[in-house]
């Protein structure tokens, strides 16, 4: 892998990545990372938007289903064109759960997770690994997630997907207690690993916060903020991905 730094930038890389975000505003603060121009890439579904450094970004939608789909799409039209990708980064802003992920700052996932993927009973909340069916957790390259959270001075831990953004201080409360390790909640995070998982492709998962998760106060977001931290992240990638092999899970 030849990777190489410009003014702080990303600028060439050997290994293929693709960068998948709910919304066209995520993407764009990813490129900014890269210098250069971006060019379109239309696929049969979904656009593409490929920067000098070699990485594919992708807008892919909100929530883990279509989130997913997208991901799925980009996936197999690189298998089959015979240029696999060797990496999937699912992107963008999220909630951060205080004291533990401040507005502003960078998470890394070292699990991600679907945290309301399964039934409610009469006990409480019931994975749906406990029904006898799939999986509700994947997990990122330890040495990768290790490497970056010191090159982004960020924070390693569970983030959370979910369909339904948490709006009050119950819930978050409900959604620590059952994942104490959980830093971030997102939208699609699981649904870009489930595609991932079934090309054989390792997975990231990289959120700036721009939010608490709790009572929703959007006068408290700080989105743009949020948007700068994303883009500093990608740009510091560039000294571990430069170390990073591919096979080394």
């Amino acid at each position: 892998m030849v990777l190489q730094a410009q003014e702080g930038r990303l600028t060439t890389s050997s290994v293929r990545v693709l960068v998948a975000t709910a919304v066209p505003a995520e993407r764009d603060a990813v490129a900014q990372a890269f210098p250069g121009p971006v060019d379109e890439v239309r696929l049969p579904g979904v656009s593409l938007r490929r920067t000098a450094g070699g990485y594919d970004l992708l807008a892919a939608g909100v929530g883990p289903a279509l989130a997913a789909a997208s991901t799925a799409t980009a996936l197999t039209a690189a298998a089959l064109g015979g240029t696999p990708y060797a990496l999937v980064v699912s992107a963008g802003i999220a909630g951060g759960f205080p004291p533990d992920a401040p507005v502003g700052s960078l998470v890394v996932a070292d699990e991600i997770t679907a945290a309301d993927l399964g039934a409610e009973t009469a006990e409480g909340f019931l994975p749906v690994t406990e029904l006898g069916f799939g999986t509700v957790t994947h997990r990122p390259p330890h040495p990768l997630v290790r490497d970056l959270t010191t090159a982004l001075d960020a924070r390693a831990g569970a983030v959370l997907t979910v369909s339904t953004v948490t709006g009050s201080a119950e819930r978050a409360a409900l959604l620590r207690a059952r994942h104490p390790r959980a830093l971030a909640e997102a939208m699609e995070g699981f649904g870009v690993a489930e595609a991932a998982a079934a090309h054989g492709t390792p997975v990231l998962e990289i959120r700036a916060v721009s939010n608490p998760v709790g009572p929703r106060d959007r006068a408290a977001w700080r989105i743009g903020d949020a948007l700068a931290a994303l883009t500093e992240g990608f740009a510091r990638l560039v000294p571990v991905l430069e170390k990073w092999n591919p096979h080394d899970r």
